[in-house]
């Protein structure tokens, strides 16, 4: 499975993430990077990652929602999400990152609609379960292994 970096985000804290034209991927997420809350971040969730097209997907269901909306570090595009396993190792640019868990919805993205968490995440998520049609809408949170520094274009590959 590969893919590309559509967008890399940050923001001040809260949503939407903002592009940038590069970021440096580092053990506490990305340089520049905050959440209002505490609970977002650290270690195991030091990036969000995001694919187009499942923003696509819920764009197409009245969403309105784009690319760093959702508060994603990344923006993927060609990467399947529902091939997407927590535990798999992803290089990307120079930096390899780790997924470590679903990202759970919240009140906040709310702002895009009511029903936006429910289109996300389901039971069968919450769960584990990668046969659910929403697994990896929500995105997925990552350690970061190698720092690095990613831009968008640079290739995301399983790596040996």
């Amino acid at each position: 499975m590969t893919g590309t970096v559509l967008q890399v985000n940050v923001s001040r804290g809260g949503i939407p993430k903002r592009a940038i034209p590069s970021g440096e991927l580092m053990a506490a997420g990305v340089a520049g990077d905050a959440w209002r809350y505490p609970f977002h971040g650290g270690v195991r969730k030091a990036i969000l990652l995001i694919t187009i097209e499942g923003i696509d997907e819920l764009a197409s269901r009245g969403f309105p929602i784009f690319a760093g909306a959702l508060g994603e570090n990344l923006t993927t595009r060609g990467l399947d999400r529902r091939a997407l396993r927590l535990r798999q190792r992803l290089a990307v640019g120079s930096a390899v990152i780790e997924l470590t868990t679903i990202r759970t919805p919240c009140a906040t993205l709310d702002v895009y609609g009511t029903g936006i968490q429910a289109a996300l995440y389901d039971a069968q998520v919450h769960k584990g379960n990668p046969d659910s049609p929403r697994w990896g809408l929500s995105g997925f949170y990552a350690s970061v292994v190698q720092p690095g520094t990613v831009r968008p274009g640079d290739a995301i590959v399983l790596p040996d």
